[in-house]
């Protein structure tokens, strides 16, 4: 077992006459995805050869992008959660939607909100939005991984129990309520495992398919990305506790579709989707020919 690091989520907090004001490692963790994946994309924009022929969009627009990101991600992700897992309680208690600051964003939620956001964007500025969207899927990852490892620090979205040698010792009521453990109950640090697989993994995979060449073939950045997400979030779920509201005594594991023992989360279903569509993008941009460099 290992025990929880003594980490507050609050970088700081300071009083401003009767406000407490703090900066919280999730809202750290959000800024500097945003800016390292937009210095990123602003990089790949100035190399057109990167691209083949030129790149998408000139880079002294990625500024007015990350704008429309930033909406589309808070936007996306609270309404995400709201509609994805708690959408009873926000019903009857809407005043509860604008309370961000409480926590509940949800991934999937933020991603659709980001594709909505760049397709105007691209609508807007006669963009090619799939080569677009391929140039924000080489970035995603990093703002993956700082969140993840943000959800550790905020001690939330921890595993299922575990014996392993490598299981943490989350604080809290909830984290210690293990059926059958005496003592101090391990978990499985399930935040590290998707900011290795989702963060890390998926995004050396993606910078390796740019140095190859990759973003000549319009969307297979995009759609190694869904895939690489996808099949790493429903990996993960096994070993990840599902959402509170869909326990029960008779469903133990929280699974929204199939039986108690064997079926799909909630985070399953709504990554098999970006798998399929992912796998869609990857054999379009095989089959058809690379973007060839400009003469």
């Amino acid at each position: 077992m290992i025990p929880f690091p003594p980490i507050a989520p609050e970088i700081f907090t300071i009083q401003l006459g009767g406000l407490t004001l703090s900066l919280r490692w999730y809202a750290l963790a959000y800024l500097a995805g945003l800016l390292i994946g937009w210095r990123i994309i602003v990089a790949m924009m100035r190399r057109d050869r990167l691209w083949g022929d030129r790149a998408p969009m000139a880079a002294d627009r990625v500024d007015d992008l990350l704008t429309w990101v930033i909406l589309g991600v808070i936007l996306g992700g609270r309404l995400g959660f709201v509609l994805f897992y708690e959408p009873g309680f926000y019903l009857a208690n809407p005043a509860e939607i604008i309370k961000v600051w409480q926590g509940g964003m949800s991934f999937h939620g933020g991603f659709a909100g980001v594709i909505v956001a760049a397709w105007l964007f691209c609508r807007a500025n006669a963009i090619p939005p799939l080569r677009l969207a391929d140039a924000m899927a080489v970035v995603a990852p990093i703002g993956i991984f700082f969140g993840r490892i943000a959800n550790f620090i905020n001690a939330e979205l921890w595993g299922r129990p575990t014996d392993l040698p490598w299981g943490v010792i989350f604080p809290g009521e909830a984290a210690q309520a293990c059926p059958g453990v005496t003592g101090p109950c391990a978990r499985h640090p399930s935040q590290l495992y998707e900011a290795g697989l989702e963060g890390l993994l998926l995004g050396l995979i993606l910078l390796a398919l740019v140095r190859g060449g990759g973003l000549r073939r319009p969307g297979l950045a995009f759609g190694v990305f869904l895939a690489g997400y996808g099949l790493a979030r429903m990996f993960v779920e096994l070993f990840r506790v599902a959402d509170a509201q869909f326990i029960t005594p008779g469903n133990p594991l929280g699974h929204v579709i199939g039986g108690p023992v064997i079926g799909l989360t909630m985070g399953q279903v709504l990554s098999l989707p970006m798998v399929l569509i992912g796998l869609a993008l990857v054999l379009r941009a095989w089959r058809r020919p690379a973007v060839a460099a400009a003469a």
